[in-house]
């Protein structure tokens, strides 16, 4: 392929729009377009890159043993219904009306789409187990699009799905398809770590993400170095550390003297319960000032709102330590709901009697409270009083309120103890590229969907769900492999092969080795992009590295005259002159060399 005979808009400035590397390299590169918050066009360049992660992809699925489909991107309201996703997913879908007024969703994720089709033809147990799967474009309506593809509206997604007869059957075929990512990974040139992870509204358990440890990533990580253990931070979970009251300080004497003006404050766990007025105290911060104490002291009291399983709108208080915050994803699994979100503040004062910032435990009613086990060590705290500027000191859980639930609801931090091994655990951020699932009957059971057992019994299957962002995997890999010239493609899913750079394009004699080498590379099964722009050499090799080509070869006037030819490696720049008329033969030997050590 000539430079002249494919759009290659490359830019040399950045684009003030992009602030990470992998957008600001795709957009000067010339590999997307935006066309419209959260969706871009891909151009020649940067679709053959995306059309190389695609087949690998492909490729290492039905390895696997599963079989690919072609599901429409538009399926029936009703369809959605079933599963009571379309309540439960609501703004987050993209939604349509036909002329004739029915409602469609343009698909957010496929196992709606896969389901009704196996409803319709799993009959036997002998069919069973098998895996289907998609490579298909998604639509999702983000609130924020951004990160150029690396978190679009429209985007390019692997769904698979495993259809098992019992738990067996599914970790056969989960362990099948982590193996089979872990290939995928490796071949496109990525770094990734699995981490532990929740299955979120998807459902299910047994669920692992893939992450590609990034600055820009947009998932906290969890580690245990010395454990080799990592997890989102949505699930991770810390040693339970019973010491309420800082390292140093009993919790009798944690709370200190009150600012002037205010009521005594408790000295003894066994103190009696206080109303203490707070006058435009709300804050953690501003009560530790107020009371001049720790904020270990208190009971962080929140009240959430969610939707129950029928729709309806409920709420729920949530009671943890003064100085640890709610992980909001793990009080939804206690709330048996798939997100929950902080209540109004007309939602609070209606709920609790009070504006916010003074909710509590103590007297609350109507509202289940799940109390976190950081809780459970603190034998008197101050918490809201359900009153306006009205606070409560000396209260004890048991004698002065009752938690419907507890659980570990908190947000780990760095530095906390490993649960296992009791060392402190590492956060870093990271980018999401493939989850896997073990859905269980979710949505076999609400599809009705059945098989006869080998005893002439209906049984319901059981599924396995993963995933693969194949725009945002390409994305990744640029994060990962770039310098300050440019991109710096592995070779297993770069554009083109090979670059080739005719220092003189209307030099006859150096033109016609650059074609014949051209020629000759392709006759070797080589993709070759051959520079034939008259333009300076310096200019070319700008472009070349910002394309990020494995191989490079300069033809030039000085080493046609010695019947040689320079070759440069992208990803360290080191190479050398070869004879042409063995030229084809040895960058051929070094590209299956880079495809062989996956760079």
């Amino acid at each position: 392929m000539r430079v002249s005979n494919i759009l290659l808009p490359s830019l040399k400035e950045i684009p003030a729009e992009a602030v990470i590397a992998s957008h600001q390299l795709m957009l000067r590169a010339g590999l997307i377009r935006k066309m419209s918050a959260g969706v871009y066009s891909y151009l020649p360049l940067g679709l053959r890159a995306l059309r190389k992660v695609e087949n690998v992809v492909r490729q290492e699925m039905d390895l696997a043993g599963a079989q690919e489909f072609a599901l429409p991107l538009i399926l029936t309201r009703e369809i959605w219904e079933e599963s009571g996703r379309y309540a439960v997913m609501g703004d987050l879908m993209m939604k349509v009306r036909d002329r004739a007024g029915k409602d469609f969703v343009l698909a957010p994720t496929a196992e709606e789409g896969f389901v009704s089709i196996i409803r319709d033809e799993l009959k036997s147990w002998r069919q069973l187990p098998f895996t289907v799967y998609q490579i298909g474009k998604k639509f999702r309506d983000e609130i924020r699009p951004r990160f150029g593809v690396m978190r679009g509206r429209e985007f390019l997604m692997k769904d698979a799905y495993s259809f098992d007869r019992d738990q067996e059957d599914l970790a056969n075929s989960y362990d099948a398809m982590r193996r089979a990512y872990l290939r995928i990974f490796r071949r496109v040139g990525l770094e990734v770590i699995g981490v532990a992870a929740d299955s979120g509204a998807m459902g299910g358990s047994g669920s692992e993400e893939f992450m590609v440890p990034s600055a820009v990533g947009e998932n906290e990580i969890v580690v245990c170095h010395a454990c080799n253990r990592a997890a989102n931070v949505e699930t991770a979970r810390c040693a339970d550390d019973a010491a309420a009251g800082d390292a140093d300080t009993p919790i009798a004497e944690s709370v200190g003297t009150p600012a002037a003006g205010s009521a005594a404050a408790p000295r003894e766990a066994a103190a009696p319960l206080a109303k203490v007025a707070t006058p435009d105290v709300r804050t953690i911060e501003e009560l530790c000032a107020f009371f001049s104490c720790s904020p270990k002291i208190f009971l962080k009291s929140l009240i959430y709102a969610y939707t129950d399983k029928d729709g309806k709108r409920c709420f729920a208080l949530a009671v943890i330590r003064g100085d640890l915050e709610v992980n909001e994803v793990k009080l939804a699994g206690c709330l048996g709901t798939s997100e929950v979100a902080l209540a109004s503040d007309a939602e609070v004062e209606r709920v609790s009697g009070a504006p916010t910032g003074f909710a509590g435990p103590v007297g609350i009613s109507g509202v289940p409270i799940i109390a976190d086990l950081s809780v459970r060590a603190l034998p008197a705290g101050i918490t809201g009083a359900n009153g306006r500027d009205m606070h409560y000191t000396g209260v004890a859980h048991g004698r002065d309120w009752t938690a419907t639930n507890w659980a570990d609801i908190r947000t780990v931090r760095e530095g906390d103890a490993c649960e296992i091994c009791g060392k402190p655990l590492a956060l870093f951020r990271g980018i999401e590229v493939g989850h896997i699932f073990k859905l269980g009957d979710k949505y076999t059971k609400a599809f009705g969907v059945f098989y006869q057992s080998e005893s002439g019994e209906n049984r319901v299957p059981i599924m396995g769900c993963y995933g693969i962002g194949v725009d945002r995997t390409l994305a990744s890999v640029i994060e990962q492999h770039h310098d300050a010239d440019g991109i710096i493609w592995p070779a297993a899913i770069a554009p083109f092969d090979v670059m080739i750079v005719p220092i003189n394009w209307a030099h006859e004699p150096t033109r016609a080795a650059a074609l014949r080498l051209a020629e000759e590379l392709e006759a070797l099964g080589l993709e070759v992009l051959l520079d034939d722009r008259d333009a300076r050499a310096g200019f070319k090799f700008k472009d070349a590295d910002l394309f990020g080509v494995p191989l490079r070869v300069t033809i030039g006037e000085k080493t046609l005259a010695d019947a040689e030819a320079e070759w440069r490696r992208r990803h360290d720049k080191e190479g050398g002159r070869v004879p042409l008329a063995s030229a084809a033969a040895f960058i051929r030997e070094e590209h299956q060399r880079l495809l062989a050590d996956g760079q």
